[in-house]
């Protein structure tokens, strides 16, 4: 249902109140999704999640009103001017669409990794923090098919809004983990049979030189320090050979090379 709203200390929206402050607090069960596009990921069967609530600009109703028709009628969609939204966020929301999401329950990496197909290929984060290149990794998952992500607890929340619109909805609709130990999620990965390959630039073999099993799983650390030794101790190492001068990649920009790779 569309309810009007006049006043930006309004109490019903108070959800959306001084959005990148509270980014920073963090939501708790709850996150915040922007956008036409990523809405559509939210509203559609593919997402893990669920709206409980939307805001939305007058200019923007018309438009986004069908992707409105099999919302929940108790559903709110709250109804505003650009003024009152601007003041309620705390900056221009160009996008004039906001949506407040449930988080689905979060398995562990061994309950996610042993509801696999036999041929899966996952993505493994050990301390990938940055919101972009997780973000961005989410987007290059869905787009190669990857069945799933997994991150430690030092990676970001691929919820975050930020993290969410850099991965086009993505993070919505890909099955992740998060919390356990990179060790653990190793510990995981050879529970299930999943061969491990650890990118870095110091890695033994080139990744035109890896044959895809059908269990495979890529390994990516944060920029400048990179994986632990320890960790790549227990992977095979693989890296993308570079021009002279230049040793590696973004971390997001790796992933959509090696996961291309794979699926070829």
């Amino acid at each position: 249902m569309f309810i009007p709203v006049i006043d930006a200390e309004d109490p019903r929206i108070a959800d959306y109140r001084a959005v990148r402050e509270r980014d920073v607090v963090g939501r708790g069960e709850r996150f915040v999704a922007e956008g036409e596009v990523v809405l559509r990921l939210l509203l559609g069967t593919r997402s893990r999640h669920v709206a409980q609530s939307l805001l939305v600009g007058e200019s923007r109703l018309a438009a986004v009103e069908p992707l409105l028709t099999d919302l929940p009628g108790a559903t709110p969609v709250y109804v505003a001017s650009q003024a009152v939204m601007d003041a309620v966020v705390g900056f221009h929301i160009h996008r004039g669409l906001l949506a407040i999401g449930r988080r689905a329950s979060t398995p562990d990496a061994a309950a996610l990794l042993a509801g696999l197909p036999e041929r899966a290929l996952v993505v493994a984060l050990s301390g990938v923090s940055n919101h972009d290149n997780v973000g961005g990794i989410f987007r290059n998952a869905a787009a190669f098919g990857a069945a799933a992500v997994l991150l430690d607890g030092a990676s970001c929340d691929p919820l975050y809004r930020k993290a969410i619109r850099v991965s086009v909805g993505a993070s919505l609709i890909t099955p992740f983990s998060r919390g356990a130990s990179s060790e653990a999620m190793l510990d995981a990965l050879e529970a299930e049979r999943f061969e491990v390959l650890a990118l870095s630039p110091s890695g033994d073999r080139l990744l035109s030189e890896v044959e895809r099993t059908p269990r495979i799983a890529l390994l990516l650390g944060a920029e400048g320090p990179g994986l632990a030794a320890s960790l790549m101790a227990r992977a095979k190492t693989v890296r993308i050979p570079m021009a002279a001068g230049f040793d590696s990649l973004n971390v997001a920009a790796t992933s959509a090379v090696a996961l291309y790779a794979l699926t070829l």
